[in-house]
């Protein structure tokens, strides 16, 4: 009965457009001619929440060597989304997808543009556009920064290790090719009227791969302005998507993989159309990722008392927590009097409260008027779910179910989404 009700719901957002075919139309670009959106995409991202949605990953797939097809689809990336899991999310109430993608240019020199992903991004911006939301792409790589930055070493995984690439912190060639290639994809899709917004790089990290320096106090004093430095980069990708494109909104979390406590750390340029990001993974170890014991007990809850950051204290881990943390974009906002987006958040489904903590997050987030994404929207697949299910919050809370439904957590946060009251289709 839970998968026939999502059937129906994708069923009637199919006969309400028109067409109940899951293959996209072709993506059109927009050539010199081409109009601007009948819009402001840039009014889209201030004074209150207006975009409430999710993530949808993609990244290339090594078939032969480590990527199950049946898992993760026939390639060239995945996993393999199709025209109804873009309706399934617009049917319950997000307005807009961050297509957390690979980046246009490959990683490794001469950084080559890659027509195969090129193609992959054309198709998912064409089926969320069918699906009337707004998209943002978010480019996970490019020249000299490769997945497996987001991976980590382990002590068995030699293919990881094979394929580890995090050089564009130490390469200004690469750097130059980041540069060019946002310029190149900014050229691209200018005028396309679904894509709202361009975020320059998901999860910058030079001080975790290569430094080991965790806090912001550690990392600047030495290495602000080296090629080390974010803060040195975003600016020249910035002024270069600028050339080609003066509309589209540009989004730039920090280091340290955009955590909330690196945020004032980053240095609005002067582009007066930039949102500033950030990813809302905290306390990760403690909480939100946090792993069971040798008894399977998963000791942290919230709300709780523990020690959320490593320093032998213990604290009260709840909505004032909360409030403490996420204080800091209000802040930011407030000095520099810019807008704010949060681009990724999230808790493992099965932690003790989620469903609480997630909650109040998101009030919060409307609280400081905010747009939102969460982390993630998995495709109907039981293969896929079978081995990626730690975030797919159709499940429900309980570890071991697999099966889509309205468990309570996700009705809670389709309550959020229902709030959007602005669709692509409002400004056709």
């Amino acid at each position: 009965m839970q998968r026939l009700y999502f059937i129906v719901l994708a069923l009637v957002l199919l006969i309400a457009s028109g067409c109940t075919e899951q293959t996209p139309t072709t993506l059109t670009i927009a050539s010199e001619s081409s109009p601007t959106p009948g819009y402001d995409k840039f009014s889209l991202w201030t004074d209150q929440t207006q975009l409430r949605g999710a993530n949808v990953y993609q990244r290339i797939l090594y078939l032969d060597d480590w990527d199950d097809a049946e898992v993760w689809g026939n390639g060239p990336l995945g996993p393999a989304y199709t025209q109804d899991d873009f309706n399934l999310l617009s049917a319950s109430g997000a307005n807009f997808v961050v297509l957390s993608h690979t980046g246009l240019f490959d990683d490794l020199p001469p950084y080559d543009l890659n027509t195969e992903v090129q193609d992959n991004l054309d198709r998912y911006i064409a089926m969320a556009e069918k699906a009337d939301m707004f998209v943002v792409i978010a480019f996970r790589t490019g020249p000299g920064r490769s997945e497996f930055t987001f991976f980590g070493l382990g002590e068995e995984e030699e293919f990881i290790k094979d394929h580890m690439n995090d050089e564009v912190w130490k390469d200004r060639e690469a750097q130059d090719k980041w540069v060019e290639m946002w310029r190149y994809t900014a050229s691209r899709y200018r005028y396309h009227p679904a894509v709202i917004g361009y975020e320059l790089m998901v999860e910058p990290n030079s001080n975790g791969v290569w430094l080991d320096a965790w806090e912001p106090g550690d990392f600047y004093p030495e290495y602000s302005d080296t090629l080390y430095d974010w803060n040195q980069l975003y600016p020249r990708i910035s002024l270069a998507v600028r050339e080609v494109d003066s509309d589209t909104p540009l989004l730039i979390g920090g280091l340290g993989w955009s955590d909330v406590a690196w945020l004032p750390y980053v240095k609005p340029t002067e582009d007066n159309r930039t949102i500033y990001t950030v990813h809302q993974y905290a306390p990760q170890e403690q909480y939100t990722h946090q792993v069971a014991d040798d008894f399977g007990i998963l000791p942290n809850e919230y709300p709780g008392k523990f020690d959320t950051n490593g320093d032998g204290e213990v604290e009260d881990f709840n909505e004032a927590w909360l409030r403490n943390l996420l204080g800091t974009i209000k802040q930011f906002k407030d000095r520099h009097h810019v807008p704010v987006a949060v681009t990724e958040y999230g808790v493992v489904r099965w932690e003790p409260g989620a469903r609480q903590f997630l909650d109040d997050e998101m009030a919060l987030f409307e609280e400081y008027a905010v747009n939102y994404a969460i982390w993630s929207w998995q495709p109907v697949s039981p293969e896929y779910n079978e081995i990626q299910n730690k975030m797919n919050y159709t499940l429900g809370t309980a570890p071991y179910n697999l099966a889509e439904g309205e468990w309570d957590l996700f009705v809670m946060i389709k309550n959020y989404w229902h709030r959007n009251e602005i669709r692509l289709s409002d400004f056709r």
